[in-house]
């Protein structure tokens, strides 16, 4: 496991005595990062627009933050990243860029374990907006097991033809932990035989990766995705950006999401017609969160040396490419290591006769999550008498809104605790020990 001492009293608050488990809705921000954010305001400017030194230095500290990101995920280059707010916003860009593209009698797949933004927004598309143009697309939903939280692959098959466009699934869920066979839904979407504008014959495959970027090796190239989209706020950044990693070819043909500002090439608006930035700023309308950018990036670098060398720094700060195989030891090691919180978490809440636990009961088929619900005790009670306890947890339905109801759950909501890199097995056991407190077949009666 890593060595969380070297790197726990980096954070605030856990130094603060907080039991921080509710990391799958954002983690939490490490002091280097704060302090790095009081030197970055001493020369801070506006990118693209000007010639002082202060405009200059901040304009390559951003876009080397694209550096960053695109050899975190092993992405040929910055061209291939974009970003947002959010994965939320990044996946509505996916929706807007491609939605007149979409032709009568087209389909979208999509699953039911899915956050509600890689449901809502072609909800939107489907039923709201293209309606209004006479354009009728379907959005259909494949089931998964209720019992293992396992995706059905062959439900997934028989909703893509030659007419789906587009195939949208989540690489990890954030209700039931399930890690998705990526590769395997590639190989789906890549049969439709979709004529794509670009003469392509395959569905494109969009995959929300909020779950998974933080906590799992990624390369986009081997997975095959056209699309992956995540949030920097679940992997150690503050608040405020999200990426959209996307094909170069794709993006090169896609219209853009936001008009206006640094997406417009330099002096080039006339009544008659207005050309477009060069990549990836083709896609970067008006003033962008620029230190959220380079706080992101630096996330990332300060995840590598967590993982790889605790409390001993090489890539945070440093001019230095990220190596694919420290990405992928560094990644592994964050896995392995939630591996060993969510089993132990799995164990102790498995042994609470009161207890329903959601997913995979293999600690290797999950993330570091574990929703679960009580037979007598409404999982918002649960939640607050944890928080009295001293443990954070979070209840609702957590965006999966359709899987909550796919398991007729009344109200349609459940108990979840989450781990992350700082957390160690005293955590784990704190708080569910705390749960197993809560329910206690007295306070159930």
């Amino acid at each position: 496991m890593i060595e969380t001492k070297k790197i726990r009293r980096f954070f605030p608050a856990i130094k603060a005595g907080r039991v921080v488990s509710n990391n799958a809705a954002s983690t939490q921000v490490p002091i280097q990062l704060l302090k790095l954010l009081e030197q970055l305001v001493i020369q801070y400017d506006n990118i693209h627009r000007g010639q002082s030194r202060s405009s200059l230095l901040t304009t390559e500290r951003f876009e080397s933050s694209y550096d960053t990101i695109a050899q975190f995920i092993g992405a040929p280059s910055r061209k291939n990243i974009i970003l947002y707010r959010n994965t939320t916003e990044a996946i509505n860009s996916v929706m807007y860029s491609l939605m007149t593209e979409f032709k009568d009698g087209d389909n979208i797949v999509t699953t039911f374990m899915e956050h509600n933004s890689n449901y809502v927004p072609w909800y939107g598309l489907t039923k709201e907006i293209l309606p209004k143009f006479g354009i009728n697309v379907e959005c259909r939903l494949a089931k998964f097991n209720k019992e293992t939280g396992q995706l059905d692959l062959n439900h997934l098959k028989s909703l893509v033809d030659k007419r789906t466009k587009l195939v949208c699934c989540v690489g990890a869920s954030n209700f039931l932990g399930t890690k998705n066979p990526i590769k395997e839904i590639r190989a789906i979407a890549d049969a439709s035989g979709y004529l794509q504008p670009n003469g392509e014959k395959k569905s494109y495959l969009l995959i929300d990766g909020a779950q998974v970027v933080p906590n799992l090796f990624i390369r986009v190239e081997d997975l095959g995705v056209d699309f992956l989209a995540w949030s920097f706020h679940k992997m150690l950044a503050p608040f405020g950006v999200g990426a959209l990693y996307a094909r170069e070819e794709l993006l090169n043909s896609m219209r853009p999401f936001l008009y206006g500002g640094d997406m417009i090439a330099e002096g080039k608006v006339s009544p008659e017609k207005v050309e477009y930035n060069s990549l990836p700023w083709k896609f970067t309308a008006g003033t962008p969160n620029i230190l959220g950018t380079i706080l992101s990036a630096q996330a990332i670098r300060l995840l590598m040396d967590f993982s790889l060398t605790p409390g001993k720094f090489s890539y945070f700060m440093a001019d230095k490419k990220l190596e694919p195989p420290d990405v992928a030891k560094a990644m592994t090691n964050i896995e392995n290591h939630e591996k060993e919180l969510i089993g132990e978490a799995l164990k102790i809440l498995g042994e609470i006769p009161t207890v329903n636990i959601f997913g995979p009961k293999n600690p290797a088929d999950r993330t570091s999550l574990v929703a679960f619900s009580c037979n007598c005790q409404d999982p918002f009670k649960i939640a607050e008498e944890l928080n009295k306890l001293g443990v954070e947890s979070r209840a609702g339905c957590h965006c999966a809104t359709l899987a909550h109801h796919y398991y007729e759950l009344n109200p349609p909501a459940s108990c979840r605790l989450s781990f992350y890199i700082y957390n160690n097995l005293e955590d784990v056991r704190r708080a569910c020990l705390a749960v197993k407190k809560c329910v206690q077949e007295e306070n159930c009666k």
